[in-house]
């Protein structure tokens, strides 16, 4: 019963915390990294420490995914692995939302998960081979007072991700939604001393990203939560 074999990565939503300790797991895994954001100033001093490779995009721009997803392929080919981390949210009383911020907020989170996804699948089903993880939050099964448009974007990113694995699994393509539900620890959010491991470790829950990834077929997951121990739910 083998795991599955990928090379290449391509992580959408690219920045600090979670997507940089993906990107050093895969990078010590052995895969080509692409890191993809719409500020690539940002990556540099991850590029640097683990030689992925940064590229620009608005991810709710289909012209910028479609070259996105080109220019990684002359690069290094097209990726077996898509990462789509890439989440807006606009917060408040639902009465005074700006109907134009909380648009972008489900387009990015959701209508860019498409567009990506999309992109992703063309490649891979013709090889009967990849995966495509989406990273979802705990908006993406309980939407939260004055976070309508954060739970929009996730709950539909929720439907797509079972949908698509639903559709591809069956072709070989491994779709999996993770529901990322607590905070995660980074710069500027520690824990609190008389709790620690209240927050999330990114580098724990990067973890869990590859043992998705090492999964074989026969027994394979499409949804998993993940939360620190202290987390109600």
């Amino acid at each position: 019963m083998a795991s599955p074999t990928y090379t290449s990565a391509l992580i959408v939503g690219a920045g600090q915390g979670l997507s940089a300790s993906l990107t050093r797991l895969l990078r010590k895994e052995g895969l080509a990294v692409a890191i993809a954001a719409r500020d690539t100033a940002k990556l540099a001093p991850l590029c640097t420490e683990t030689g992925a490779r940064a590229f620009g995009c608005d991810a709710q721009d289909e012209a910028q995914v479609q070259r996105l997803f080109a220019d990684i392929e002359r690069v290094h080919g097209a990726p077996d692995v898509v990462i789509y981390n890439a989440s807006a949210r606009t917060r408040g009383p639902f009465l005074q939302l700006v109907p134009a911020e909380v648009q972008r907020a489900v387009q990015v989170t959701a209508f860019g998960a498409f567009l990506v996804a999309q992109q992703a699948a063309g490649r891979m089903l013709p090889k009967g081979h990849g995966a495509i993880l989406f990273t979802g939050a705990s908006a993406s099964v309980k939407g939260y007072a004055q976070s309508a448009p954060f739970a929009m974007g996730k709950f539909a990113l929720r439907g797509l991700a079972q949908s698509l694995a639903r559709e591809l699994s069956p072709q070989g393509i491994h779709v999996a939604h993770f529901v990322i539900d607590g905070g995660i620890r980074g710069a500027g959010r520690s824990d609190d001393p008389n709790k620690p491991d209240a927050l999330l470790d990114p580098d724990a829950i990067a973890i869990t990203y590859l043992n998705i990834l090492r999964q074989p077929r026969s027994a394979w997951t499409w949804e998993i939560e993940l939360r620190p121990w202290v987390e109600r739910f």
